[in-house]
């Protein structure tokens, strides 16, 4: 003992410790004064659950509807015709029977499925070149404050309205070499008009002709309305710094209409691959087979070769492309879209 203090020694049995913290006298529990706080139990756990499951099954039920018919109408067509690509079958009697590849290497190593291939790459050029320009260059025109340019518009965007069979069959008229309207571009040059859609050199350019003149309106008027929510401050700055009408054009009308064009030719491919009517009625994918696209050699190996498993396979390979063509232009295309 020293200064009324007690020294604890080693030979001392009684060792003094510091007391424990509340915490652990509660077993971790922080039930004690100065603890740790106690995490809140959710008590409406269970009920939040339960409600939001009746919002999810109320979900499930309004989407259902849409749900089974995207499934029965969309899907299972394309899954079913997947399956039928991998099978011979007549259409007409017997069962389908599996062959699994073979209709595919049929097709891909087929001259005449090549040839196929090539007019469906020309005629989708053609259109999508021909209406992305002539489009621009009558909505350009379409734009100018003229006289009866509401006449003129109406007119234009008419035979987008008007069936393709329609348009066909009036174009088979104008092709007519003896009557149609035509011979009168060949008569002042003494020359005679051509069969158009009996030469196999010049159905292709009738078809396109045809196919073109039937679109071309709605493109001119969806490149119209595209000018027309262009900013005018953009031209008059470029005005007041002395650019020209083209350098206008060139810098500031096509790069803003980008996302028209954009849209134009994403239309335009997906339309052209699906093209049947024109064809149907105007040519017949004749004369032989210099108009057969890939849409008509389907209907042809379906409906009058009664070939269920090379119909399947060319419709495949349809969706296929369409499918490459569309990631394409969204990649790559996209990227030089100029969104304001």
């Amino acid at each position: 003992m020293a200064g009324g203090v007690r020294v604890a020694s080693q030979t001392d049995s009684t060792v003094v410790r510091p007391p424990e913290p509340a915490a652990a006298r509660d077993g971790g529990r922080g039930a004690g004064r100065g603890g740790p706080a106690r995490r809140p139990v959710p008590r409406r756990r269970s009920h939040n659950w339960r409600r939001n499951r009746k919002e999810y099954l109320l979900f499930l039920v309004l989407v259902a509807p849409n749900l089974a018919i995207i499934g029965t109408f969309d899907y299972w067509p394309v899954i079913y015709n997947a399956w039928l690509s991998l099978t011979r079958w007549n259409m007409i009697s017997g069962v389908p029977r599996f062959v699994g590849l073979q209709n595919y290497e049929n097709l891909l190593t087929s001259p005449g499925f090549h040839e196929v291939l090539l007019n469906t790459l020309v005629f989708t050029a053609a259109i999508v070149i021909g209406s992305a320009v002539i489009g621009l260059a009558l909505a350009v025109l379409f734009n100018q404050k003229l006289r009866g340019r509401g006449i003129v518009r109406t007119a234009a965007f008419a035979p987008h309205i008007v069936s393709g069979a329609a348009v066909a069959t009036l174009w088979l008229f104008m092709f007519d070499p003896a009557y149609g309207l035509t011979r009168v571009v060949f008569d002042p040059f003494g020359m005679e008009s051509p069969r158009w859609v009996n030469d196999a050199d010049w159905a292709m350019v009738a078809l396109i002709i045809a196919y073109l003149w039937k679109g071309i309106g709605f493109i001119a008027i969806v490149y119209l309305a595209g000018l027309q929510n262009l900013p005018e401050e953009l031209y008059e700055a470029a005005r007041l710094d002395g650019a020209g009408s083209w350098t206008i054009f060139r810098r500031i009308t096509l790069p803003l209409l980008s996302p028209v064009t954009f849209f134009v030719m994403v239309v335009s491919i997906i339309g052209t691959f699906q093209a049947y009517d024109m064809i149907a009625v105007l040519t017949g994918g004749g004369p032989g087979s210099a108009t057969t696209t890939l849409s008509w050699f389907i209907y042809q190996q379906g409906f009058q070769a009664s070939d269920a498993g090379n119909a399947a396979a060319g419709a495949m390979l349809l969706f296929v492309i369409l499918l490459v063509v569309t990631g394409l232009q969204t990649k790559f295309v996209q990227r030089k879209v100029h969104y304001r």
